[in-house]
């Protein structure tokens, strides 16, 4: 399969294409299609070069638009014109191949928003709807509403990427209305959304929402997920995110979140200088223990240090308990239970992964056999460490 994208370095353009390229190169083996070219088209490409990918194309996405012109006739030129001429190429060819054309939901406001980019929004999609009755060709109209995610360009016409380069980049922003609520679309949602196309099992809609009358026509298609949420709720959790590196604690990001999609487009605009994030050491003459990662409610990640022949540990706790993964070097763990004299032993070694549980009600020390090289544990508590309530006390095993 040969696929053509058109507006191949805008936002949405640049992760389709990168996508399909990574399906061509083996990179991505999840959707079950062969693609063997995919042709990058944009404005500063050759019209020659259009033509052919016209005439080979066994699938084209039309992505290229203009929603930020000098002047309003800009619109009409580039989300029309453009479409008309794309089309007059294929007919040239006897292309009857899908085409897609990118759309967007303020296509729907026309006659109640008199606004130049949806009006020429909406000529784009009857220019393809004619073009199939002419031709016998699928088309696949999409209607997006606002769309984030990385590499989507701020100060342009994201509010989401705005927010979140400036507060990657400790800059001044304006929230106008914190309740105002917007619809949103993934990137990562709207690209799996375009594979599903490419396999003939795009969504259709079951009517034009936002008309008078709804049409029982399932003529355009959509993405099944998107977000709908506050500019408010947007920028706070913005601002809890930006804390994490000082506070080392992970927000609520569950799978298929909103929020794990913010997370992840805020992360793109972070700045070198934040990439990196200094870490606290407590250092003494047996070793270090350094604090990794904190989650609100599953617990912490730290990772030790253990200088050669030292002992560590020597202490139990009531409610939390750990896990000691020792990834370097060898040791011996011993837990003894509270009040009796059995004592447990493991051990273990960095050549061979394994986890050890550190029982509650058992006090347990860690010892490294080595005599001169360091012992590196990764430890995992069940619970962050609350200095007015540690729940843990000295006990020799």
């Amino acid at each position: 399969m040969k696929i053509l994208v058109t507006g191949a370095k805008g936002f949405v353009g640049r992760n389709l294409c990168e996508s399909l390229k990574n399906i061509k190169d083996g990179k991505d083996r999840t959707t079950p299609i062969v693609i063997d070219e995919v042709f990058e088209y944009d404005v500063d490409s050759k019209k020659e070069d259009l033509d052919r990918f016209c005439k080979e194309a066994d699938f084209v996405f039309n992505l290229a638009g203009v929603n930020r012109p000098k002047t309003q006739e800009e619109f009409m030129q580039g989300n029309f014109g453009f479409a008309g001429e794309l089309l007059k190429m294929l007919k040239k060819h006897g292309n009857k191949c899908p085409v897609m054309l990118s759309s967007s939901v303020q296509a729907t406001l026309i006659g109640r928003y008199d606004g130049e980019y949806g009006r020429s929004k909406k000529a784009g999609e009857e220019l393809f709807f004619e073009y199939s009755k002419e031709t016998g060709a699928k088309v696949l109209i999409y209607r997006f509403p606002n769309l984030f995610g990385k590499w989507c360009r701020h100060n342009y016409n994201s509010a989401v990427a705005t927010f979140c380069n400036a507060v990657a980049n400790d800059l001044p922003f304006t929230v106008n209305d914190r309740n105002a609520e917007i619809e949103l679309l993934y990137i990562d949602d709207l690209i799996d959304e375009m594979k599903a196309a490419l396999q003939g099992i795009e969504h259709r809609a079951e009517y034009e929402e936002l008309t008078p009358v709804p049409k029982n026509d399932g003529k355009y298609c959509y993405v099944p997920v998107t977000h709908k949420v506050t500019l408010g709720e947007i920028v706070d959790a913005l601002e809890e995110f930006k804390k994490q590196p000082e506070t080392l604690v992970i927000p609520e990001i569950p799978n298929g979140s909103f929020e794990k999609k913010l997370y992840s487009t805020y992360l793109s605009y972070l700045p070198k200088e934040k990439v990196i994030v200094p870490l606290r050491t407590n250092a003494d003459e047996r070793g270090s223990f350094t604090e990794l990662i904190k989650t609100l409610n599953c617990g912490q990640v730290s990772v030790n240090v253990s200088k050669p022949g030292k002992l560590k540990g020597q202490h139990w706790h009531n409610t939390k308990w750990e896990f000691f993964i020792v990834v370097k070097g060898n040791a011996l763990i011993r837990e003894r239970k509270i009040g009796t004299n059995e004592v447990m032993e493991f051990k273990v070694s960095g050549e061979r992964i394994e986890a050890v549980h550190m029982l509650p009600g058992y006090t347990h020390s860690i010892l490294n056999l080595s005599d001169t090289e360091d012992l590196i544990t990764i430890m995992w508590a069940n619970e962050l460490f609350d200095n007015n309530k540690p729940d843990t006390f000295f006990e020799k095993v």
